[in-house]
């Protein structure tokens, strides 16, 4: 039975620090760039980037294999050789659907963090998971 001295609502507040979008990655960041699908057969699988060159494609030998009719054997190549200086790239092994960069058909294009690659029927999407430098401005 409600007292008469709490008959007022209680707002609950949620801390902002969780307020944000959900950390699927648990709390611990991985150490290399990943590549996670958010769309097609394998949703919610990550792939952890740990070599130069990453090969994607429908051959259980791609370090990144897309178990899919809809993707090529071989279907795309990821150099990740110079991402310390901040340069990443895919290319398109010839695929018979293509290779899509941010909405846009690419035979070989540059990644940034966010970007989002779509092969065959798989969306997935590149974090470099480069540790956040602190930028010194003049006042």
């Amino acid at each position: 039975m409600p007292n008469s001295n709490t008959d007022a609502t209680e707002i609950f507040r949620m801390p902002a620090a969780d307020s944000t979008v959900p950390d699927l990655m648990g709390g611990a960041r991985p150490a290399h760039p990943t590549l996670t699908i958010v769309k097609g057969p394998q949703i919610g699988e990550t792939f952890e980037l740990d070599a130069a060159e990453i090969t994607l494609g429908r051959d259980p030998k791609n370090s990144v294999f897309l178990n899919d009719m809809t993707v090529s054997r071989h279907h795309a190549r990821m150099d990740l050789s110079n991402l310390v200086l901040g340069a990443s790239s895919i290319e398109d092994l010839g695929s018979l659907n293509g290779t899509w960069v941010d909405g846009a058909i690419v035979s070989k294009a540059s990644l940034k963090d966010g970007s989002t690659i779509q092969i065959g029927t798989f969306r997935m999407v590149f974090h470099t998971n480069a540790r956040t430098r602190r930028i010194d401005t003049e006042a």
